[in-house]
């Protein structure tokens, strides 16, 4: 039985800010409502992988113990669990059954309420959309005590406010998610490596109907190799397309030796040198004609997580992931830019990633149709001081910056970049008058208004 309310250090996944926060825990419904009596204020918390502060507060409401598979359909793919189950789980699950998630993050240690409350997409947004696409319903705890159940069709306005609503508008308890059928745990990749960035958004255009595609960019490359970058490529490997030994078992994977970085390192070691380095080096190394290959759904999905705690590499200071998007229109000479500017600090990222959004409309929703770029930048003395002033190149081109990674934009930023800011504030205020679902993140960028 977890241990019902501690007191510990709290950070995101950047580990900045890290603050002293209540934790508190429950297994079931009933114990969880007593809880909540208690409270004047609190955030849910699954997981902590969000980057910056959004589920930091005095009070978290940690939903890691409510974390139940309730049901599924084997000839619908609906999956019904309780908001603390992890990706990973789900797919330790039901990949060995001929399932998997219908979109996913860059990590599977997110849990489904986490994943509901950021709306998180993965390489396949332009042709799946985000998360909240492929969701059923989701039950929602709001602050009067009542559960609501919410889709498309029944509380739909309280529906689109919770998917990508950072977890402001209740605590979500359940959810009923669509999966997808496979034939392997097996991805069949390409990659190949593109001169600059014009190059490389013409290949993303060119590759648009693949179903899953991410490019990783060096982000200090400058002149005529600005942008330059890697592009991979991948769909679902049939068995068809498996050597015997693999074809032989094909939905189960064999077991990793994994790596962990057992403390925060007293230094950044990943400082302009090594990244410049490593950057040249995996760049060079990358094919020059497209190359295809079989790699199994951790090595296509998950590369980081086969280390663990690999945000200890950044130093006791810790990192910021700052994402954002660009529309279609203005995303070239944005980024071309923004690219340029980071290339001039010497701050680029080893972390860089590319990926194409397509259509997507909601209330607080982070993806719109279009490109987004996210760089993990440590914390030093002028780090906000440059991520300031991307925050202004990044409107000026009409974007927006990502929710669930942020540790650091102005109130302003927040409202310009969120055209429908104010009727999230308007839906947040009338099913949580009172203001008891706060977070450090909402506290700043004045959602508690």
């Amino acid at each position: 039985m977890p241990e019902r309310e501690t007191t510990e250090t709290l950070g995101g996944w950047g580990n900045y800010p890290l603050v002293q926060a209540k934790k508190h825990s429950f297994t079931t419904h009933s114990e969880l409502l007593e809880k909540l009596q208690t409270l004047n204020q609190y955030i849910p918390r699954g997981l902590g992988r969000s980057y910056g502060d959004s589920a930091l507060a005095p009070h978290v409401v940690s939903m890691l113990h409510y974390c139940r598979l309730i049901s599924f359909d084997e000839e619908t793919g609906i999956l019904c669990c309780e908001a603390g189950t992890s990706l990973a789980d789900i797919l330790n699950v039901f990949v060995p059954r001929g399932w998997f998630l219908p979109v996913t993050p860059g990590t599977k240690f997110v849990t489904v309420g986490g994943a509901i409350a950021a709306d998180v997409h993965g390489k396949n947004h332009h042709m799946a959309g985000s998360f909240s696409n492929h969701l059923v319903f989701l039950d929602l705890l709001t602050p009067d005590g009542e559960v609501r159940s919410c889709s498309l069709q029944k509380n739909p306005k309280l529906f689109q406010l919770t998917c990508g609503g950072m977890g402001l508008t209740g605590i979500i308890l359940r959810a009923a998610v669509k999966l997808k059928p496979i034939e392997t745990a097996y991805i069949r990749q390409t990659s190949k490596r593109y001169a600059d960035l014009g190059a490389v958004m013409n290949a993303f255009t060119e590759k648009a109907t693949n179903t899953y595609s991410v490019a990783w960019i060096d982000g200090l490359a400058r002149g005529r190799n600005l942008g330059r970058s890697i592009l991979f490529c991948g769909e679902h490997a049939k068995r068809a397309a498996l050597n015997p030994r693999r074809a032989l078992n094909p939905l189960n994977l064999p077991r990793k030796r994994k790596l962990s970085i057992p403390f925060n390192l007293p230094f950044n070691c990943l400082n302009p040198l090594t990244v410049r380095t490593f950057n040249f080096t995996y760049y060079r190394t990358a094919p020059t004609k497209e190359k295809t290959g079989i790699v199994d759904y951790d090595s296509f999905f998950y590369p980081l997580d086969n280390i663990g705690h690999w945000n200890r590499l950044y130093g006791k200071k810790g990192f910021t992931q700052y994402q954002f998007v660009l529309p279609l229109e203005s995303s070239h000479e944005g980024l071309k830019q923004i690219l340029a500017r980071i290339a001039r600090g010497g701050e680029g990222s080893f972390l860089s990633v590319l990926k194409l959004f397509g259509k997507q409309d909601g209330i607080l929703n982070f993806p719109r149709e279009g490109y987004t770029l996210a760089m993990d930048f440590p914390i030093r003395t002028n780090t906000f001081k440059l991520l300031d002033e991307l925050d202004r190149m990044v409107l000026d081109y009409g974007g927006r910056i990502y929710l669930a990674k942020d540790a650091r934009m102005s109130a302003a930023c927040f409202r310009e970049g969120y055209k429908k800011a104010e009727a999230f504030l308007e839906g947040k205020r009338s099913h949580d008058p009172h203001g008891q679902i706060q977070s450090l993140q909402s506290n700043r960028l004045g959602m508690d208004e």
